[in-house]
């Protein structure tokens, strides 16, 4: 009998523990239908806004061998266009949806989730970690008070799963404590980190909005640790692992630290929607060499000494 990789997460059923991060694809119905034929269990939008946003001028995206530098600006159509392709979705796709929101405001958030739970989203993701849009993001997650006035709100509203997506410096116990405590039915942990490169030849910044977000296997380790503490001392909160994951041991070692769920992000760029079906692949091929029956088995297994 194959190995068994559907998981829970806060209510929701996953086929599998790959899901779509946000940020990547997921502001049309057709590029949602694509990441589930492609095999993924569950799928991130972008991170979605009350009025469209263009995003910032190129160059936005720098492969640094390494990793990856991106400062998009958070594109998007704006979540009255966007409702048409999640009501699409809500009918025609059958893996969970979650919609990633953002705002400058409590007001904003509140507009935009009640309008993404009126479309039929399946649960919602609190985008408090961005760090390169000014006044979204980062800049709202480092107050934690008004993070936690936001989750408040939003889950008076919401009877389905909301996630705070936090950055590496939010991904504390004692903030992750006061996120689930307002209300969060789990985290996303981590966003990518605030960084920059500068052209040697032309002595100038790559990107055209200076500073962007690191990604890719070079904060996988800082993810693992985030995760990893969170689970040592929260070992009831649902995470979703989020940070270089670009293949199946990559996702398990996410899984080992304590994660429920891995998502699947700037990896996509080099390797396309392949990367779901390598990963779903790998992980049953690891499960059924060792001798276990579900991935459930392996979360948080790495502390189990």
């Amino acid at each position: 009998m194959s190995p068994d990789l559907e998981v829970e997460l806060a209510r929701l059923r996953l086929r599998n523990p790959a899901i779509l991060a946000s940020g990547i694809l997921g502001s049309s119905y057709g590029l949602m239908r694509r990441v589930e034929e492609a095999g993924a269990g569950a799928i991130t939008t972008k991170t979605i806004t009350r009025e469209p946003r263009e995003g910032y001028l190129n160059p936005v995206f720098v492969d640094l061998e390494f990793g990856y530098l991106n400062a998009m600006g958070l594109p998007n159509p704006g979540i009255t266009a966007f409702k048409m392709e999640l009501r699409r979705a809500a009918e025609n796709i059958r893996i969970p949806v979650i919609v990633s929101i953002g705002g400058r405001d409590e007001s904003e958030f509140i507009e935009v989730a009640e309008q993404a739970l009126d479309a039929g989203c399946n649960a919602i993701e609190l985008n408090l970690s961005c760090p390169h849009v000014g006044g979204y993001g980062l800049e709202i997650g480092s107050d934690i008070r008004l993070a936690c006035n936001i989750i408040r709100s939003i889950k008076s509203i919401s009877s389905r799963p909301v996630f705070a997506k936090i950055s590496v410096y939010q991904a504390r116990p004692d903030i992750v404590s006061r996120y689930i405590g307002s209300g969060a039915d789990g985290v996303t942990a981590i966003n990518t980190i605030r960084a920059a490169a500068i052209s040697v030849e032309s002595m100038t910044p790559i990107l055209s909005n200076i500073f962007g977000g690191l990604s890719g296997p070079c904060i996988r380790p800082i993810a693992v640790a985030a995760v990893y503490e969170i689970r040592r001392e929260l070992p009831d909160v649902p995470i979703i692992g989020v940070g270089g994951v670009d293949g199946w041991r990559a996702a398990l070692e996410l899984i080992l630290a304590g994660a429920n769920a891995v998502g699947v992000g700037s990896a996509i760029a080099r390797k396309d929607l392949e990367i779901f079906r390598e990963i779903i692949e790998g992980l049953r091929g690891f499960l059924a060499s060792r001798g276990f029956k579900s991935i459930k088995e392996l979360v948080g297994y790495a502390q189990r000494l």
